[in-house]
């Protein structure tokens, strides 16, 4: 009984220390500790060496900082901002149009730069003004950019993937092609809301004006699609290709990705000291938090389950109704409300390896069980009152665009992931299909 309680105290404790602004990784390592001493000594810590080295020697995790590199250098060489203005001016016809570009963007951001900040902010940058000007609803606009932003958590190459892999014990190759028609799906639902908003409601995301359009020629706009839109997808099919073809081992991959997006940045003439000194400081930075946090999840998820976590969580689990399929939904609920407090890496590194043990009992489908995971976790970028891509957007947002836009804007984006998460959970092939198909 006094393991339970010091497990309660270690896990309020963390909470507590998050929700007064303390870093995820200190918190982790201070309330782990803590419950750890208490409980047993230091004799419980004697395997944290061994478990450091193992996060730090993994050579799959190698792939985080070359992943990131080419996401960061792709975002300070502006090859977003020409692929917006292009498909922008492509699908502006359309009322709904620049919406859907925006999306879009998001798809073939998410798919080269998987970094959620990123592309808000540079999204949220260039367009917020030029929709607020042409007509577009203040809500519907941030709405449309904060969940384009957060499509590269679920389209690979994805972080969250990356870790999750390592957590559930399956591929990265596999995840990525689970996650490759969810991503999709996701952003069809985007599009789709827009375009069918632009029908009911077209005052509310009108098209660009004819004159405006005029400007660029046809034959211009398909040679800048050919010049902005070809090379980033061109990289990511060959990313993505040799991982889920088996030709290269993710951090192969990830190595060719970084050299890409070098030579993309070369090539357009956007390479120079400044953009490389600025790509680096970002890559330190964004790899760092995410090591730390991993190391210092090890002291957390020993101590919980030196203090016997796992079988309270199985007594929990036993007392739910409906075997699997309730305990499935019960998880995707923990989940998504802690996706209004949390960040995904503390709930991937905190919350999930707490019920994992479960679903290996029922013998659930690792794969499916990820993709659920991290549609779920995509969401927790949305969520208020801690949604990041809402804080994203509101540091670069006009004035006259209020927090209150913000969050009533992304209430229908939220909706619509829930619907895709009930999709791929009802219709679990969503996920496994192609993975299957190619024999991962």
């Amino acid at each position: 009984m006094a393991n339970e309680w010091l497990l309660i105290g270690m896990i309020g404790g963390f909470l507590a220390m998050m929700l007064i602004g303390i870093p995820v990784a200190i918190s982790l390592a201070v309330s782990g500790f803590v419950a750890g001493l208490l409980g047993f000594g230091p004799m419980l810590f004697g395997l944290l060496p061994q478990r450091l080295y193992g996060v730090v020697s993994n050579y799959t995790l190698m792939a985080i900082p070359l992943f990131v590199f080419m996401g960061v250098m792709l975002e300070k060489s502006r090859v977003a901002e020409a692929m917006l203005d292009t498909i922008g001016y492509a699908m502006g016809r359309l009322n709904g149009g620049m919406g859907i570009a925006i999306v879009l963007v998001g798809v073939l951001m998410g798919a080269s730069t998987g970094i959620v900040g990123a592309t808000v902010v540079t999204v949220g940058m260039l367009t917020l003004p030029t929709l607020l000007r042409r007509g577009y609803a203040p809500s519907v606009a941030c709405g449309a950019i904060c969940a384009s932003g957060t499509l590269g958590q679920i389209i690979p190459p994805s972080l969250v993937l990356i870790l999750l892999s390592q957590i559930v014990g399956e591929s990265v190759g596999a995840l990525f092609a689970a996650a490759f028609i969810p991503g999709l799906v996701i952003a069809l639902t985007y599009m789709l809301y827009l375009a069918v908003l632009g029908w009911v409601r077209p005052d509310w995301v009108p098209a660009v004006p004819a004159a405006e359009r005029a400007t660029i020629s046809r034959r211009q706009l398909y040679r800048d699609l050919m010049a902005t839109v070809l090379p980033p997808l061109g990289l990511v099919v060959a990313v993505l290709g040799s991982i889920v073809g088996g030709v290269a081992a993710p951090t192969e991959a990830a190595a060719m990705g970084a050299l890409g997006s070098l030579l993309i940045a070369l090539l357009g003439r956007k390479l120079n000291l400044a953009t490389l000194k600025a790509t680096l400081h970002g890559t330190l930075t964004i790899t760092a938090m995410v090591y730390f946090i991993l190391l210092f999840a090890q002291v957390f998820s020993l101590s919980f389950r030196g203090l016997g976590g796992e079988q309270m969580v199985h007594d929990l689990f036993n007392m739910l109704p409906g075997g699997e399929i309730g305990a499935l939904l019960f998880l995707m609920l923990i989940l998504f409300v802690l996706g209004f407090f949390l960040e995904w890496i503390e709930i991937s590194y905190i919350a999930l390896p707490m019920f994992l043990p479960v679903f290996i009992g029922y013998g659930t489908d690792m794969v499916w069980l990820a993709i659920l995971v991290a549609m779920n976790l995509q969401m927790s970028f949305l969520t208020p009152p801690f949604g990041w891509a809402l804080f994203f957007l509101k540091g670069v947002a006009p004035p006259e665009v209020s927090t209150r836009d913000i969050y009533v804007g992304v209430v229908p984006f939220v909706g619509l992931q829930v619907l895709a998460v009930a999709l791929v959970f009802l219709f679990p092939g969503i996920a496994t299909w192609l993975p299957q198909a190619i024999g991962w």
